[in-house]
C-alpha cells in the first residue's frame, strides 16, 4: 500500500528579534534541550528537501534567541562546542550534555511508510496538534504540517530516522520553539512528577506501617506458595466465531491434568500491541496450580493490528469499538466454554464457569474493570477530551477514541466474574469515578511508579480511591513503569528498547505470578487460607531491589480533585515524608512508546 499523501507545509518567516535579559540563560538552556527533545516525544512511529531548518529559534513574546542547526549537528557528530552553542550550554552538566547528544543521534527503526501510518491515525494527529504548540514555523504558525513532513522524510532517508535528521528535514528555514507555551507544560509536567512522588510516598510509608502489623507468614515461603499438587497442564487453542460482531478470534485454553475435578477459571485478556503470548508465563504458571486458564487474542487490538498499521495496511492503532469489542470478547469466550463443557470430551466436567477472575494489562486492565462493572461513561469523556497539551498523560489519546462510539448503556459486565486484577489499567476517563464506585467485586490494581504510557498518580493511585467495593488492593512496583510485567512474544510489531522495559522485568513479573495466584485462591477458589498472602507482610518478604514493592488496602489523598486530569492536586499531609521515600519519574523520553 502507498504511503497517504502528504499534506501542503506553509513555509515559515523567521524573525530574529533583539535578545533581552527576562529569560535567564538557564531558562534559555533548558527549553533549548526541551525544544530540541520534544520533537522526539511523538511515538516511536518522517533526498533533503532544497528548503531545510538552518536554525533553532527559542522565542518568548516579544525577545527570541537563536541557534544554528550546524551547531548542533557538529556537537552531535564530533562532541565540540562551537561559539554559537556555547552561550547556551555553559552553565549545562556533562551528564545533560550527553544526554542531548543521545537523542540527537539515536536511531528509531522504522521506515517512513510506518511513520506516516501512525501520523494519519487520529492519535497521531493529536500528538501533532500538541506538540505544533510548542515546535513552529516561524511567525508562530503552528507546526504540525511541518513536524510530519520532516519525520516522514527522515525515515526515508538512508541515514534514518533521527531526531538530527528530523531537525534537517524541517520545511522551514527556522524551527520556533514557543518558550512561554513549552514553559506552561514543563509546569504541567512538574506538578504531575509531584503528585505522583507524593502519593508514592504515602502508598510505600503506609505499606511499611501495615507489614508490622500483619500476620506473621512463619517460615512459609514466598517463592512457591502452598499447592494442593503440583499439576501438569495441556495447552489448547480454540477458534472463536462471534458471527453477531463479525468477529473471529483464537483462545489458548490451559488446561491443569485434574481428574473428575471442576476447576475456576482464570482470563487473561493482553494490552494494545500485545497479544495472547505476552503473558504465557503467567497462565502456564496458574494452571501448574490448578486453574483452568484461558487467554484470548483480541483481534482489533492486538500485535498484528499494530503490524498492519505500520506496514500501510490497516488505517488506525485501534478502533473505537474496541472498547466494546473486547469485553464482548471474553464474554463470548465464557459462553462458548460453556456449550463445549457440556459437548466436547475434553473440558466436560472440568470448568468452574461460575468462578471467573480475569486479569489484564494496560488495555487488558480496561477491560477487566468493564467486566467487573464499571460502564463506560460518556460525561466524563466528554468532559476530559480531547486531552489538552498541559495533560501529560499518553493514555488519554486511546481513552478519547471512545467518543466517537454511540453513546448507549452497553451491557459490558459479567456475572460470572468474581474478581480482577487490573495491571497498569487506563480507566480515569473512559469509567472514571461514577463508574469505578459502580464496583462491587474485588479489585486488584497494579501501578507502575514510572509509568509514563499510563501514568499511576491518575490512572491507578487515584482511581483506586475510587473504588468502593471492601476487597480492594493497590500494588505498587516501585521503579516499574508499562511494560516491566509483559512477557517476550515473538509477535511484537515494535522491539521496545530495554531501557524503556526498566531493570528486571524476570522480578516484576515473579510478582505477577506470586501475588495473582493468592488472590485468585481467594476470592475465585474460594481458598481462604491464601487470603493471609494479601497482606503487607507479604509484599514486604517478596520485595526485591531494584523493584521494591508495596500493597495498601485504602488510601487517602488530601484535597484530590475529582477529575484525574484536573490539575494541580494538593496531597498536603505529604510534605513531611521522608525524601527517600520518593521515587523520581524519569526524564519523559519513554513517551516514545505506543502499546498502552
Amino acid at each position: 500500500m502507498n504511503c497517504p499523501p502528504m499534506s501542503p507545509t506553509i513555509p515559515g518567516v523567521v524573525r530574529l528579534r533583539p535578545h533581552a535579559r527576562v529569560v535567564s540563560k538557564q531558562s534559555i538552556l533548558l527549553h533549548l534541550a526541551v525544544g530540541v527533545l520534544s520533537i522526539g516525544f511523538i511515538p516511536t512511529l518522517a533526498a533533503r528537501p532544497s528548503l531545510g531548518a538552518e536554525r533553532l529559534t527559542i522565542s518568548y513574546g516579544l525577545v527570541a534567541r537563536s541557534i544554528a542547526i550546524n551547531s548542533l549537528e557538529t556537537y552531535a557528530r564530533t562532541g565540540k562546542i562551537d561559539d554559537d552553542l556555547a552561550a547556551y550550554v555553559q552553565y549545562a552538566g556533562k551528564d545533560q550534555l550527553n544526554l542531548l547528544r543521545q537523542f540527537l543521534l539515536t536511531p528509531i527503526p522504522l521506515n517512513a511508510v510506518a511513520v506516516s501510518q501512525f501520523l494519519y491515525t487520529p492519535i497521531g494527529k493529536r500528538l501533532l496538534e500538541n506538540l505544533g504548540e510548542v515546535v513552529q514555523q516561524g511567525s508562530g504558525i503552528n507546526g504540525f504540517y511541518a513536524i510530519r513532513a520532516s519525520l516522514i522524510l527522515a525515515a526515508a532517508d538512508p541515514q534514518g530516522l533521527t531526531l538530527l535528521n528530523v531537525l534537517r528535514k524541517f520545511p522551514s528555514r527556522a524551527i520556533s520553539i514557543d518558550l512561554a507555551r513549552s514553559l506552561e507544560i514543563a509546569g504541567s509536567f512538574q506538578r504531575l512528577v509531584n503528585q505522583t512522588q507524593q502519593a508514592i510516598a504515602l502508598i510505600n510509608k503506609q505499606s511499611s506501617l501495615n507489614a508490622g502489623t500483619a500476620v506473621t507468614l512463619n517460615n512459609i515461603s514466598v517463592t512457591d506458595l502452598p499447592r494442593s499438587g503440583n499439576f501438569s497442564w495441556q495447552k489448547r487453542t480454540i477458534i472463536l466465531n462471534d458471527s453477531s460482531r463479525e468477529r473471529i478470534f483464537p483462545a489458548d485454553i490451559y488446561l491443569p491434568n485434574v481428574s473428575s475435578s471442576v476447576r475456576p477459571l482464570i482470563v487473561i485478556s493482553h494490552g494494545l500491541g500485545s497479544d495472547r503470548n505476552s503473558f504465557a508465563y503467567l497462565a502456564e504458571y496458574l494452571a501448574s496450580y490448578g486453574f483452568v486458564v484461558a487467554v484470548p487474542e483480541h483481534p482489533g487490538s492486538n500485535a498484528q493490528q499494530l503490524q498492519a498499521l505500520l506496514g500501510g495496511r490497516a488505517a488506525e492503532v485501534t478502533s473505537p469499538r474496541e472498547f466494546i469489542d473486547r469485553p464482548l470478547d471474553i464474554k463470548y469466550l465464557l459462553d462458548q466454554l460453556s456449550s463445549l463443557s457440556q459437548s466436547d470430551p475434553t473440558y466436560r466436567g472440568r470448568l468452574n464457569l461460575e468462578q471467573v477472575g480475569v486479569v489484564g494489562q494496560s488495555f487488558g486492565g480496561y477491560t477487566a474493570l468493564a467486566l467487573a462493572g464499571a460502564a463506560i461513561d460518556f460525561k466524563q469523556l466528554q468532559k476530559n477530551c480531547p486531552p489538552s497539551p498541559d495533560v501529560l498523560n499518553v493514555s488519554l489519546l486511546l481513552q478519547c477514541l471512545a467518543t466517537d462510539l454511540p453513546q448507549s448503556k452497553y451491557n459490558l459486565s459479567d456475572p460470572r466474574v468474581k474478581a480482577v486484577i487490573a495491571i497498569n489499567p487506563v480507566d480515569s476517563s473512559i469509567l472514571g469515578q461514577a463508574s469505578l464506585s459502580q464496583i462491587k467485586i474485588p479489585v486488584m490494581m497494579v501501578a507502575g511508579s514510572v509509568d509514563t504510557v499510563a501514568p499511576a498518580f491518575p490512572e491507578q493511585i487515584q482511581p483506586f480511591t475510587w473504588l468502593t467495593t471492601p476487597n480492594k488492593y493497590l500494588v505498587l512496583i516501585n521503579g516499574g513503569t508499562h511494560f516491566s510485567v509483559i512477557g517476550a512474544s515473538p509477535n511484537d510489531a515494535v522491539p521496545v528498547p530495554e531501557q524503556v522495559i526498566g531493570p528486571s522485568p524476570a522480578l516484576a513479573q515473579r510478582y505477577i505470578r506470586a501475588l495473582s495466584l493468592p488472590y485468585f485462591q481467594t476470592y475465585v477458589a474460594n481458598e481462604q487460607s491464601y487470603s493471609r498472602y494479601l497482606s503487607a507482610d507479604y509484599i514486604n518478604a517478596l520485595s526485591q531491589e531494584p523493584l521494591p514493592l508495596s500493597l495498601v488496602q485504602s488510601l487517602s489523598l488530601e484535597g484530590s480533585a475529582s477529575s484525574a486530569t484536573q490539575q494541580p492536586t494538593t496531597i498536603s499531609k505529604l510534605e513531611s515524608l521522608p525524601s527517600s521515600k520518593v521515587f523520581p519519574l524519569p526524564y519523559p523520553k519513554q513517551f516514545v512508546n505506543i502499546k498502552f
